[in-house]
């Protein structure tokens, strides 16, 4: 099975920590050179020196507020002018905040779909043409199993996980006969900060402790237990992967068998 990315870079969203790091370190352990990208300077330059590397392999960082559209077209746009490509391209950001739909401020949703749809668009027009040049190229969004399952009190996560998930299906069936892959993976319960801090809110909400809530989730999950960072992005790199090229267009749930369909 070829899992060899040497000699290809990618560009990995959030990649300061959670499963955005995860990914960039599967994929480092199969050779590609990453681009991390998050808001924070300092957390950037801690995952850099935490990621696996060899002589052949040079890791960077970009600091982008997915946020801001503009900002993230400029960054990028400065990095590519220096003649740069882009072989890999992971999607992630952090979650909206939790709450139910009718009780969310319609600015929380701008802000959400500028952050997870609108900078996913612009990476992708970016990054593209260089994966075209080089008849290579990967997309993967880490999105949620909400896209087949909406989680009651995420709202705003429900609609733009749903909408990156369209975007991505529509931009496969376009651009994938040059090489190029457009795929979706979607977590389940999986050991993050973001997960501790759904944890702690919903034990607060349905005045229950903590443990309890976390035994009435882990007895939800078929395996019995939350996921791991690794197992993800583990599924992340192998989508990337040269072995990958014939899987297209797909949502990958890594869920431990909790999504209730097909």
């Amino acid at each position: 099975m070829n899992l060899d990315l040497k000699n290809k870079t990618a560009l990995v969203c959030g990649a300061s920590q959670g499963l955005g790091f995860a990914a960039a370190t599967e994929l480092a352990l199969l050779g590609a050179n990453i681009i991390a990208a998050s808001r924070n300077e300092n957390k950037l330059q801690q995952a850099i020196q935490n990621l696996d590397i060899s002589k052949e392999q040079h890791h960077s960082y970009l600091v982008m507020d997915l946020s801001d559209p503009g900002e993230v077209k400029k960054v990028l746009s400065s990095y590519l002018e220096k003649g740069s490509v882009i072989h890999i391209l992971i999607n992630n950001a952090g979650g909206p905040p939790s709450m139910p739909m009718i009780e969310t401020d319609a600015a929380e949703i701008e802000k959400a779909l500028r952050t997870h749809v609108i900078s996913s668009h612009i990476l992708a027009q970016l990054a593209v043409p260089g994966m075209q040049a080089a008849g290579f190229g990967r997309i993967v969004n880490i999105v949620s199993i909400s896209v087949k399952q909406p989680i009651s009190g995420l709202g705003i996560s429900n609609l733009v996980r749903a909408a990156v998930a369209n975007w991505a299906k529509t931009l496969a069936n376009e651009i994938s006969g040059t090489g190029i892959t457009v795929n979706n993976v979607l977590p389940g319960y999986t050991n993050t900060e973001r997960m501790e801090y759904m944890l702690d809110k919903r034990a607060v909400e349905q005045g229950i402790e903590k443990e309890n809530m976390f035994k009435r989730i882990t007895k939800s999950i078929p395996v019995g237990r939350v996921g791991e960072p690794a197992e993800l992005g583990a599924a992340v790199a192998f989508l990337c992967s040269p072995a990958a090229a014939y899987i297209n267009g797909i949502n990958l749930t890594v869920d431990g068998g909790q999504t209730g369909s097909l």
